[in-house]
């Protein structure tokens, strides 16, 4: 540049001198500016012309980055001015679209900027909003329109949905190996066999029969499911007993009638739910008997007469009914201690007196309802418990009056089919089937899977699908061959000890944050379904079997995208159990 100078100098200086000199002057010039644009020599630079003013925008990762429905996350968003911008800048979310999506809001907004602004972004849930990411973009305009320099950034929070119904659905009598041969299952790993064992040590194939006592080869016969049998079965832990279980009317007992598997197309209801959803393989029923025992698990965690007591019921009620404490003076019920004996201890009138999981509920302040064919009966399980039933004598019958009761305990129990049309379904419900449809051998006539379709179809045709669990679980394994062998407790101190844990029992959880398509290995028993239903609406432990319980959560993902409900072929529909005249005919007969 300096040559340059002197050279314009030069002939600056030369203006007014011949024509020759002059020329030579101005020939310098262009070489020295052929010198600038080639590189060569000194350049020329003209001065930075000043750049076009805007902004930057920038945020902050999510805080906390993944929250429950009902909670907040929140950013911080900043705006940083260049080439002496200054102006007033609004702040917008794209891209959260759907029922109960997350909403976003900034504070403050429109932002100025002024050197540097700053906003603070907060993403709101309801306790509606649906589990699964939710990814959008945080953008920014001002009064004339200017976007920012680097674009408009991008923002993901997952959002965990919260279960705001739980409905237990209580079977009768079945194992996997009996109810569930489904090769679907199977090929996914569920751990479901043909063949078992018997105390002979031959390997007895599994053989088809209907479900009901109807079809080409009706199930007319019951199998002895009391504690005894299960020891019977239980063999010290060897399987292989199933052949020494009672079997009645022997007239209709075949050889092996404890080895038999379900007609899949008996079925089929039951197999779609657990294809779709989730199906448990090592689902235990807590306790080691039959069905007025295990009802009094599923609804209070035990069959303990008091909370201290180390006793607990074993066996079905003598007579069987009316059962609990409208039972006749002369009812009683077996006890068994903690070293497994049924005769150490006399059998007790069968009305006890602990809390149960209604009790955590209404603390909470938590609905629920129990759906019951009839109050007598030995798996109407608040029956049983002295301050849900109060008894009194009502018109020359002893008949349970309390609150609880009269405004819980619902009969007959297909109210809830209505309930769930009519938006009424409580936040808790336990469902009890009739005999008819209840799966119990020689009782049922088959309709079992369309009743439990039923009540899926209802809950996943209405809003409720959004925000329900529905856990399907059958009380007790019935007398059927089973090969997996229960963890026995029978130490003498330990809790349980003498009565838990019993033989396997099918178990499926229908929900749209139910893992699709998957088998739960995880050892369940029924305690797990009560720690599940306190952990959900955060309530104390009862300290009983749901103390020694999982909660369920490996057969949940409330983070997934929630899985849209599929009606469930039946053959029965849900208006023909409506339409149905109420029977008190008792699931368990013996």
């Amino acid at each position: 540049m300096s040559s340059f100078r002197s050279d314009f100098c030069l002939c600056t200086a030369l203006s007014r001198t011949p024509l020759a000199l002059w020329l030579l002057c101005s020939a310098g010039i262009v070489m020295a500016l052929h010198a600038c644009s080639s590189g060569k020599g000194n350049s020329i630079r003209p001065a930075s012309l000043p750049s076009n003013p805007g902004y930057s925008l920038a945020v902050s990762a999510l805080n906390p980055a993944s929250i429950t429905a009902g909670n907040t996350s929140t950013s911080t968003v900043t705006l940083t001015p260049g080439g002496g911008y200054t102006g007033s800048v609004t702040l917008s979310c794209l891209a959260m679209s759907g029922a109960n999506a997350p909403t976003c809001s900034f504070s403050p907004n429109p932002v100025p900027v002024t050197g540097s602004g700053s906003s603070r972004l907060t993403v709101s849930t309801t306790i509606n909003t649906p589990g699964g990411n939710y990814a959008f973009t945080v953008s920014a305009k001002d009064a004339d329109n200017v976007a920012p320099t680097n674009g408009s950034q991008s923002l993901t929070l997952t959002a965990s949905a919260v279960i705001q119904h739980v409905v237990v659905i209580f079977q009768e009598n079945r194992t996997p190996d009996n109810l569930f041969q489904d090769s679907v299952l199977i090929s996914r790993g569920a751990d479901i066999v043909q063949q078992g064992k018997n105390s002979s040590g031959q390997t007895i194939a599994l053989t088809p029969i209907n479900l009901g006592t109807a079809g080409s080869k009706p199930q007319n016969y019951d199998l002895d499911h009391s504690h005894g049998a299960f020891v019977s079965m239980y063999d010290g832990g060897k399987m292989d007993g199933a052949d020494k279980i009672r079997c009645w009317p022997a007239a209709q007992c075949s050889p092996n009638a404890q080895f038999m598997y379900v007609t899949p197309s008996d079925v089929a209801p039951y197999f779609a739910m657990a294809e779709q959803y989730t199906f448990g393989d090592r689902m235990f029923q807590t306790n080691q008997g039959p069905s007025f025992p295990a009802h009094q698990f599923i609804y209070g965690g035990t069959s303990a007469p008091t909370s201290s007591s180390p006793l607990f019921a074993a066996e079905n009620t003598q007579p069987l009914e009316p059962a609990g404490c409208i039972a006749a003076a002369t009812t009683t019920v077996t006890m068994i201690d903690a070293a497994g004996s049924e005769s150490a201890q006399p059998a007790q009138y069968p009305c006890f007196e602990h809390q149960t999981l209604s009790d955590l509920l209404d603390a909470k302040s938590i609905t629920w309802r129990y759906y019951t064919p009839s109050p007598g009966s030995i798996w109407t399980a608040p029956n049983a418990i002295q301050h849900i039933c109060r008894p009194a004598t009502v018109s020359g019958t002893l008949t349970c009056t309390g609150p609880d009761w009269s405004g819980s305990v619902v009969i007959p129990q297909t109210q809830v089919l209505k309930d769930i049309a009519n938006g009424q379904l409580a936040q808790v419900s336990w469902v009890i089937p009739d005999g008819a449809a209840s799966d119990h051998a020689l009782t049922n006539d088959g309709g079992g899977p369309s009743w439990v379709a039923a009540i899926a179809n209802a809950i996943g045709n209405s809003p409720y699908w959004a925000n329900t669990a529905i856990i399907i679980t059958w009380d007790d394994w019935g007398g059927w061959y089973d090969h997996v062998a229960p963890k026995v407790i029978n130490d003498g101190v330990s809790w349980g000890s003498g009565y838990v844990y019993g033989f396997r029992v099918p178990l499926i959880v229908v929900s749209p944050y139910a893992k699709a398509k998957y088998i739960s290995h995880t050892t369940h028993d029924f305690g797990s379904i009560l720690k599940y239903i306190e952990t959900t609406f955060s309530l104390n432990s009862l300290g009983y079997a749901d103390a020694y319980a999982d909660d369920l959560s490996d057969c949940f993902n409330m983070t997934q995208s929630p899985i849209p409900f599929q009606t469930i072929s039946a053959p029965i529909s849900a208006s023909a159990f409506l339409k149905k005249k109420a029977t008190a005919l008792d699931p368990d007969d013996d």
